[in-house]
């Protein structure tokens, strides 16, 4: 039994395999299996993970868990949050308000000064700055908005991938990024440098060199990556 071909009902009460349940239990609710075979799960007593043979990972209940990424899980305690590893066991010994998930094995989490910075599977800080927002990490790169409000993209390690700053940002989907400034939004690429001289009041991401974007005027559109609008929706 594979963890992508358990399903969960339409209720999220429970796991289904071939159509029948597996396990023999109901939840209040459950999250999908992730790789490391552990779903999060709610009943009665709390939230807590089980594995793929139905039990439960360990006898300690959250106020809230979620799924396994990188061998941790986010959880809440007495409105604590923190990672558990694959054990059930704390990862590190700090407690913050908040905490992502692990992706490319950091994870964003905001301290009890509201401070956001990345920490590795050890729970250390990858880095001494401090923000008012750390999104995840995609393909190295992580946008973070400082404490003056300015929008930038960061390394694994902390250093700038760029000097540019900006009103809003986003991460890079096959080398080209969201980006909003004073003038509006677009698109910028690894240097942050604009692809077109144009600006809107909202653009997707690029898919497959096209993307959907609005004008100031509410007209939407199709841009190509020179910034040629090739049709109007």
């Amino acid at each position: 039994m594979h963890y992508r071909n358990i399903e969960r009902s339409e209720d999220r009460t429970e796991f289904l395999y071939n159509n029948k349940n597996p396990f023999g239990r109901q939840f209040l609710s459950c999250l999908k299996f992730h790789a490391e075979g552990l779903a999060a799960v709610q009943d009665q007593s709390g939230w807590f993970h089980i594995g793929m043979n139905g039990k439960d990972l360990s006898a300690k209940r959250y106020d809230r868990s979620f799924g396994f990424y990188f061998d941790r899980a986010a959880v809440i305690e007495q409105g604590k949050w923190f990672h558990i590893n694959t054990k059930g066991e704390p990862a590190y010994a700090e407690r913050y308000d908040w905490c992502g998930n692990f992706q490319q094995a950091v994870c964003t989490i905001r301290n009890r000064s509201g401070h956001y910075f990345h920490i590795d599977l050890a729970g250390k800080p990858c880095y001494k700055a401090k923000y008012g927002y750390a999104g995840d990490f995609r393909d190295g790169i992580a946008c973070v908005r400082n404490m003056m409000g300015e929008f930038l993209h960061i390394r694994l390690d902390g250093s700038l991938l760029h000097e540019r700053r900006f009103l809003d940002l986003d991460v890079f989907h096959k080398d080209i990024a969201r980006a909003k400034d004073v003038n509006g939004w677009h698109h910028v690429n690894r240097k942050g440098e604009a692809l077109y001289k144009q600006r809107f009041a909202f653009v997707e991401p690029f898919y497959n060199g096209f993307a959907i974007v609005e004008t100031f005027e509410g007209k939407k559109g199709i841009l190509n990556e020179e910034g040629q609008t090739t049709l109007e929706l």
